[in-house]
């Protein structure tokens, strides 16, 4: 249990104690800052301990978001600080410096947990600060000073602020205004019976499984059921967020889940679709592994553009400075964020054109609507990146180098193609990563199944792929790295299973593709994580990129159309099961140690 020290005269009538101990604290009292130091050394180091002066007036939500946030080490707000155990070392020094003889702060601050927290900050340690907007935290001087920080507590609603803070600050139109000014309250119904985010979002995936099931009957009634039960999924998808967000149930465990479950109930929710339009005597497998592929893709480019300019110093560009000022005008707002076709609008396009039109329509409309976001997104990160000015960190080339998931084959050749990469002009690596991907999709859709080209193609995608990561992936356009390399796999994939033409094939592609993009988004958020990515030895497992493409190709010159689709699913099964095994053991092992929980406020995926 985490324990809460009160420190300084405790004021008659305060409900500081009352509210400590409804946040989960055990709470004890110190007589001054040698009594804290005392108390401070007894708390267990594996537990959270905060320090409160007893003077404290303020929301319940205030010290809740200064005390119990578990994404931070350290936090504060005005009268109280806290720290779990990572942090605790930090803390225990700056009370010993307050403590000690010669030390304390040189602020006229009369109140221990404000000056240990002027303490850390003066030992350079990070302190989160959470923004409190309209709640108080004070710890007034005086009986007047105090009456007037109640007033001013009376005068906001608590429970209000909780709850509208617990929506997304950033989100697409549909959730914005069809979902979240109802899901909230779900949220709130959830944490008042004691249930949690990785609940919920369990709750969600099963949803959508069964939406997905209805849709595979092929009927116009499993048709209708599964664009409501998709809807459903989604409100629970937002609720998990806001869950997580007004109860402060921030994990990495919970970050993954709520990440993953989302790709698996879209994915499964296009082989739903394709399975009920079979039914129906219309293959639309080639198309549902499109939107799969381009969906991936449309992914890819975000991250791939996120982590080359997370750390960017010198970071300016006209076309983002025309960006933010677009942001000021309202209706620009909220068309930009639509247009590029986020989670929302997404699933509600993909629910009402499921229960009104049949699975080919639902899909032509899905790849138009995508292919228009995903160049009208391309095109803009494009211009950005080469009208700015910046320098982009090893930490960016780092990540960028383990998103293109390059196996032994082109690590290989990366290191014996290095001083030919270093003599080439800085758009190289994209541009032969281009080329040579485009050559062996090419290669594969358009020659025979069984002929030698798509092969041969596929060993000069390998030489192309050693090229574009044999230098540091610090230019300009070189996010664009991994997103032509997903392209290029899983497009040869799509194309030598049509190829192929013998029934099963597209579905067992679909899989080996769910598979390996499954490795390729657990990669990134191991890297969102701050986990670093998968372990070498999983890479070489799984050939890396080119490896697969090149051992795909083989299977298509060597195997007869029937043979190749049992490989594809051989395959499919043996990425799975390499790749979920590793992926679970690490994510549960972070979550039993207490790895730094997580929390993705950025934009709707």
């Amino acid at each position: 249990m985490p324990t809460a020290i009160l420190t300084g005269q405790p004021v008659p009538g305060s409900s500081i104690e009352s509210e400590l101990r409804s946040l989960g604290f055990d709470v004890q009292y110190a007589s001054g800052a040698p009594d804290t130091e005392t108390l401070l050394a007894r708390v267990p180091a594996t537990e959270r301990v905060a320090v409160v002066d007893a003077r404290f007036v303020g929301h319940p939500h205030a010290l809740r978001l200064g005390l119990t946030d578990p994404r931070f080490p350290l936090s504060a707000v005005p009268g109280a600080v806290t720290a779990r155990p990572e942090g605790r070392q930090a803390l225990t020094r700056a009370m010993a410096r307050e403590n000690s003889a010669g030390g304390g702060t040189a602020l006229a601050v009369d109140n221990l947990a404000d000056r240990i927290t002027a303490a850390l900050d003066a030992d350079g340690a990070e302190v989160h600060r959470p923004e409190l907007g309209s709640l108080v935290a004070a710890v007034p001087a005086d009986p007047q000073a105090r009456n007037e920080a109640r007033q001013a507590v009376a005068a906001v609603d608590d429970e209000a602020v909780r709850l509208k803070s617990a929506v997304k600050a950033r989100d697409g139109f549909v959730t914005t205004f069809a979902i979240s000014p109802y899901s909230r309250y779900i949220a709130r119904w959830c944490a008042g019976r004691g249930l949690t985010p990785n609940q919920v979002t369990t709750a969600s995936l099963l949803t959508a499984l069964i939406a997905a099931g209805c849709a595979a009957t092929g009927t116009r009634g499993g048709f209708v059921a599964a664009g409501v039960l998709l809807i459903a999924s989604f409100v629970l998808d937002c609720t998990d967020g806001q869950l997580a967000r007004y109860s402060l149930q921030y994990s990495t465990l919970g970050a993954w889940l709520d990440a993953t479950f989302d790709r698996a109930k879209e994915y499964a929710y296009y082989a739903g679709l394709a399975l009920g339009a079979a039914r129906g005597g219309d293959d639309v497998w080639a198309l549902a592994l499109g939107a799969m592929v381009l969906q991936t893709c449309r992914h890819v480019v975000d991250f791939s553009f996120n982590e080359a300019n997370h750390d960017a110093a010198a970071n300016t560009s006209p076309t983002a400075a025309l960006s933010d000022r677009l942001d000021s005008v309202g209706w620009t707002v909220w068309l930009r964020r639509m247009i590029v076709l986020p989670i929302g609008e997404r699933w509600a396009m993909i629910a009402v054109l499921t229960a009104v039109a049949t699975p080919r329509i639902t899909f032509y409309v899905l790849l138009i609507g995508c292919a228009f976001a995903a160049t009208y997104t391309t095109a803009g990160r494009v211009l950005r990146s080469l009208t700015r000015k910046a320098t982009r960190t090893d930490r960016a080339a780092a990540a960028l180098a383990d998103l293109a998931d390059s196996g032994p084959l082109a690590e290989a050749g990366a290191r014996s193609l290095a001083g030919t990469a270093r003599r080439l002009p800085g758009f190289a690596a994209p541009a032969v990563a281009l080329l040579g991907g485009a050559a062996v999709v090419a290669t594969a859709a358009l020659t025979d199944f069984g002929g030698p080209w798509p092969l041969v193609a596929a060993a000069v995608y390998v030489l192309t792929s050693s090229l574009a990561v044999a230098r540091p992936l610090k230019g300009a356009l070189d996010w664009l790295v991994p997103p032509f390399f997903r392209a290029a796999e899983y497009l040869t994939v799509l194309a030598l299973a049509a190829k192929a033409d013998v029934n099963g094939a597209l579905p067992a592609a679909f899989g080996l593709v769910a598979a390996v993009a499954y490795h390729h988004y657990d990669t990134v958020y191991r890297i969102r994580g701050d986990a670093g990515a998968p372990p070498a030895w999983l890479v070489r497992t799984a050939g890396g990129h080119e490896g697969r493409t090149l051992v795909i190709t083989a299977l298509a010159v060597l195997l007869t159309a029937t043979q190749f689709k049992v490989a594809l699913t051989v395959l499919a099964v043996a990425v799975a099961l390499v790749v979920l095994a590793e992926s679970i053991r690490f994510w549960v092992a972070a979550h039993k140690v207490g790895a730094p929980a997580v929390h993705d406020e950025g934009e709707p995926a």
